[in-house]
């Protein structure tokens, strides 16, 4: 454990190594001031005190140079404390934010299947506790080094003064570095418990929160309540094991120096009498025991707290060593917004997880291979499961697949730059996320170029100037963490108008007009299709399950188990495809039991008891 705090602290050092070098020459003036001072106090009391009181006077220039000395000595203490200070608080704190923004830019480039890998509660303790754990012996690490120079020449001035006295000094300071090394030993395994803790409680926290509604409708409160509290329990009882530690061992390291002064009077005493030492000497050890007892414990407050700094740095180590990045490439294609985008997909497989021979359904997509032609609707439908969201994170290259080609416009999408695919591509999902802003922040994102004119030219694409119109503020208008202040059907056009604002020229709709009235869904996919001065400027790929939205494809795209099955107009697949024909039919009948109970569209295909296998989106959306 201590020497992977070390090269923890090692590797802190070498990142910061300007500022650490002034903290650390702030400190060896503050250790070298301390020795000073008691060689000072010493002659002062052994120079002047005790003549004075044989003498009954004092001589005011003999008073006026011990006060000079004592006033600079301690002048320089305070600039050597100041820059201790001031270089270890800015050296840990540039280290935190440098490290959180790693960690956060990491968690940009793993995919998607890593985060569904790892708890939410988890990636926020890893960039905020964690990052701030691994970083937190970084205050005292200036002072302790700073000690440890002032330690050695404590050690070589008692030899200076008296041999006796030399071994008093080595008695002590290898026994507190021994019980230092007990305490680390003895801390680790708590200090790395109560770490893991904390991000479990975050994590059960942050689903209770997001998942507020569900816990409230089906009256979870009190298991949600008792959920927690075990674990908030756990971490109480890991702090409190954490507290006990510190409390036995605090006094025991507080006692030595103590101690050690104890036995330097005695000593010092004996070594008097035996006309060995002067008073000045004797005082001068005894003070500096004194003044030493506070800085040594610096160097405990680094041991003791290596233990949460290797927990903190293991786990921001494994966010920042993990795998499975999808690196951009350098092409750029015509970012002409007159002109759609072709999508072709070609023999491609795709798989949340190694496919094994005895686990065929482990394989999501099968030798899967269409196209969208420039400035056409193509409609996916399929059952459940049968890898529908899957193509659609596909097309905008939210993962990568292992076998088989995603091109845009010809392009394969791995060898695009960032810019170029978000530019080109645009996907709205079947779960509309609205951030607590502005509804003019929610649809611009701040993206260059995005006027108050597109924005509204986007909102009225998405059949979605009306009610926006109408809200208290128009764009102004806040509305709530999550959109919590809109129904269901205004946040599936806000996103679309988001997505719209950007000008995409190939937009994917992953049944994201599912919570629309089917009327108005028609409205916007066929204001979608005839966009443009010139005809359409954006080519559409829509995960539907309506009858109205299939109808207004130009072809259909007929899915099961990862496969496709099937391929043409609407008209063609329910005259020639029995399953396509029944999954339909199935889909009309529950969209006309909901207009009867009420006009309530049917739940999207997402959303079954079951959740699917086909899409990393929906499990994500189901936790």
């Amino acid at each position: 454990m201590l020497l992977r705090g070390l090269s923890v602290l090692g590797l802190a050092i070498r990142e910061q190594p300007r500022i650490f070098a002034v903290a650390v020459a702030g400190s060896v003036l503050f250790g070298v001031m301390v020795i000073a001072s008691a060689f000072v106090v010493g002659a002062v009391v052994g120079d002047v005190v005790v003549p004075a009181i044989s003498a009954g006077s004092v001589g005011l220039g003999v008073l006026a140079l011990a006060a000079a000395a004592l006033f600079g000595i301690s002048v320089l203490r305070v600039v050597g404390i100041f820059g201790r200070r001031l270089g270890a608080g800015f050296m840990q704190f540039r280290l935190q934010a440098a490290y959180r923004r790693r960690v956060t830019r990491r968690y940009l480039d793993l995919p998607l299947a890593w985060h569904h890998r790892n708890a939410t509660g988890t990636l926020l303790s890893n960039a905020n506790s964690d990052v701030e754990a691994a970083w937190y012996p970084i205050a005292p690490l200036p002072f302790a080094v700073g000690t440890l120079v002032m330690l050695v020449g404590a050690i070589g001035s008692l030899f200076l003064t008296d041999w006796a006295l030399a071994l008093v000094g080595l008695a002590v300071f290898p026994a507190l570095f021994a019980l230092n090394v007990v305490y680390s030993r003895r801390m680790a395994p708590r200090q790395q418990r109560a770490q893991r803790l904390r991000a479990e409680v975050s994590g059960i926290a942050h689903e209770s929160f997001d998942g507020a509604l569900v816990v409230k409708t089906m009256g979870r409160e009190a298991q949600e309540t008792a959920r927690f509290a075990e674990r908030a329990g756990e971490l109480r009882n890991a702090l409190i094991s954490v507290g006990r530690l510190r409390g036995l061992f605090d006094p025991l390291l507080e006692t030595l120096p103590s101690l050690g002064t104890l036995a330097v009077l005695v000593v010092g005493t004996i070594r008097l009498r035996q006309e060995a030492i002067s008073v000045a000497e004797l005082v001068s050890v005894a003070f500096l025991f004194t003044v030493l007892a506070f800085p040594v414990r610096a160097i405990g407050w680094v041991l003791a707290e290596l233990p949460r700094s290797v927990a903190g740095w293991d786990r921001v180590r494994r966010v920042l060593d993990a795998s499975g990045e999808m690196p951009y490439g350098d092409v750029t294609l015509d970012a002409a917004q007159s002109r759609p985008a072709s999508l072709t997909f070609a023999d491609v497989h795709f798989s949340y997880e190694p496919v094994e021979a005895h686990r065929p359904g482990a394989q999501v997509l099968g030798e899967v291979g269409f196209t969208v032609p420039a400035g056409r609707t193509v409609a996916l439908v399929g059952p459940t499961g049968a890898g529908k969201s899957t193509i659609a994170s596909l097309a905008v290259r939210l993962v990568d697949p292992p076998r088989g080609t995603v091109t845009l416009d010809g392009v394969d999408v791995r060898s695009l730059t960032a810019a170029s695919l978000a530019q080109t591509a645009a996907l709205v999902a079947q779960v509309p996320f609205v951030f607590d802003d502005t509804v003019r922040a929610n649809i611009s994102l701040d993206r260059p170029g995005v006027d108050d004119e597109q924005v509204w030219a986007a909102l009225r694409l998405a059949e979605a100037d009306g009610f926006v119109a109408a809200l208290p503020d128009g764009l102004d208008t806040m509305v709530g963490e999550r959109g919590t202040s809109l129904s269901g059907g205004q946040r599936q056009r806000l996103t679309l108008a988001r997505a719209l604002a950007g000008r995409p020229r190939l937009l994917v709709l992953d049944d994201a007009t599912s919570a629309v009235d089917p009327r108005v869904e028609a409205t916007i996919l066929a204001g979608l299709r005839s966009a443009g001065p010139a005809g359409p400027a954006t080519s559409i790929l829509v995960v539907a399950y309506r009858r109205a939205t299939i109808a207004l494809a130009d072809e259909v795209i007929y899915l099961e188990q990862g496969r496709v099955v099937a391929r043409g107009t609407h008209a063609e697949l329910l005259a020639t495809v029995g399953g396509y024909a029944d999954l339909v039919t199935a889909y009309e009948q529950a969209d006309a039991e909901g207009e009867q109970a009420g006009g309530v569209d049917p739940p999207p295909t997402g959303y079954d008891p079951v959740i699917p296998v086909d899409s990393g989106l929906e499990v994500e959306a189901d936790r």
